[in-house]
Order: C-alpha cells, then sequence, then structure tokens
C-alpha cells in the first residue's frame, strides 16, 4: 500500500528514540560524549563518501570531477536564501516550541537533538528516492532500509541528546509524507540527473551536520536548507 514506507520509518525512528533514552540515562557523562564524538565523526565521513561518489568519475584512466560549479552555486545561493528566511533560527524556534509542548520531560538539550537529528535523517537522496518510489508504484524497499538506517542513528542521538531526537519523526513525516503524497506530479521533475546532483549537495549538509554533531554548533545547516533546491532549478532552466 502506498505510504507504508513513511510510516514504517516514522515509527522506526519513534522506537529507536525511545530504546535510546532508556539506554541513555544509564550512561555517564563522559561516555555520552564520547559517542557524540564518535557519532560526529561517522556522519562526517558519511557525508564525505557521498560527496565524492557523485562528484569523481574516469575518464581516460584520468580521475575527474563534476558538477563543481553547480555545488558552489547551490550552496551560497541556498545559504543566502535560508539566512534572509532564518531558516535555523526558525528550527530552532519549532524545537523550542515543542520542548515546552513536553515541560521536564524534555531535557536540557532538547532543541539540539530535534534540529540536528531531523537534518540527518531528512537530508539525502534515500529520503526523495524512497519516497517517489512509494508514491508512484507502492514500492517502499528503500524506506524499510532507511528505516533500519535511521533507527540506529535516532537511537544514538536520542541516547545522548535526548528526547529532541525522537520529536525529529514529525519533520520525517510531512518531508516524505508530502513527497509521496505528490509523486506523480514531482515524478517529472526528479530525473535520475537531478537525483544525483541533489544527493551530491545533500551529502556536503549532511558532512555539515557531522561536523556539528562532532565539534559543538559551528555550522548553521539549516540556513542552507535552500541548497537543496537549486538542482531542480538548475536543471529545468540552465
Amino acid at each position: 500500500m502506498i505510504g507504508t514506507g513513511t510510516l514504517a520509518n516514522t515509527a522506526a525512528v519513534v522506537a529507536g528514540g525511545m530504546l535510546g533514552l532508556a539506554l541513555g540515562g544509564g550512561l555517564k557523562k563522559s561516555i555520552q560524549e564520547t559517542v557524540m564524538h564518535a557519532m560526529g565523526m561517522a556522519t562526517i565521513f558519511i557525508g564525505v563518501g557521498g560527496t565524492l561518489k557523485e562528484m569523481l568519475y574516469l575518464d581516460g584512466g584520468a580521475l575527474q570531477t563534476r558538477g563543481t560549479m553547480l555545488l558552489i552555486f547551490s550552496l551560497i545561493a541556498g545559504s543566502l536564501l535560508g539566512a534572509a528566511l532564518e531558516i535555523e533560527r526558525r528550527l530552532d524556534g519549532l524545537g523550542g516550541w515543542l520542548k515546552g509542548r513536553l515541560g521536564p520531560r524534555a531535557g536540557g538539550r532538547f532543541v539540539e537533538g530535534f534540529v540536528t537529528a531531523s537534518l540527518v535523517i531528512c537530508v539525502g537522496a534515500m529520503a526523495v528516492v524512497g519516497s517517489l518510489e512509494d508514491g508512484l508504484n507502492g514500492n517502499a524497499a528503500t524506506l524499510y532500509t532507511k528505516s533500519v538506517l535511521d533507527f540506529m542513528i535516532v537511537m544514538i542521538l536520542a541516547s545522548t541528546l535526548g528526547a529532541g531526537a525522537v520529536c525529529s519523526a514529525l519533520p520525517l513525516l510531512i518531508y516524505q509524507g508530502s513527497i509521496t503524497l505528490f509523486a506523480r506530479a514531482l515524478a517529472p521533475l526528479l530525473s535520475e540527473a537531478v537525483i544525483s546532483d541533489l544527493s551530491l549537495v545533500g551529502n556536503v549538509l549532511i558532512f555539515g551536520v557531522g561536523v556539528n554533531v562532532a565539534f559543538g554548533k559551528k555550522l548553521a545547516v539549516g540556513n542552507m536548507l535552500p541548497a537543496l533546491a537549486v538542482p531542480v532549478l538548475w536543471h529545468l532552466f540552465v
């Protein structure tokens, strides 16, 4: 049935987050910090690996790169728009609103956990490709695979950052659910080339999330989110 992929993914995020909360309660602060650093390093290398996979190719035995100008333009244009719209501040505000609804149960790092987990599980080609496949032909295999990955990711984030990571299930449900719902309208815009460039830009943003997880908040990745729309417009008009 169409939509089961996103529902399963959302349930996996909630289950992983709840398990992470249960496990994290018994961890010393030093252990939590070490796990966060390890998670950050893993996310950094996931982002780097995904970026290089899309950028590098062999041409006559020589290693070449592609998409450099698109990547630069996407990040600059997206960051300018995101900063003007204050997306990072609005994400923090949404996290603060959710924290207010939960009260003392939310914990001190709720907003950080919400924003970090939301970015990690929503930014990436699997979310787009899997939701399209689910909406077009009811094939949720990609989202089922993503569910397993997100279960582990959110479990670790919840064990260190608290209940905010669990609430990342809400933007995931809205984001992937919307793509699935409007898949037939979006499909002509999201060709294989567009998805490849989306993956390129998305993996750079994942790298930025990894830097923030490992070293504290250094990059306003939320303000860079509009960069994901640039490859679509690029292929439409350029």
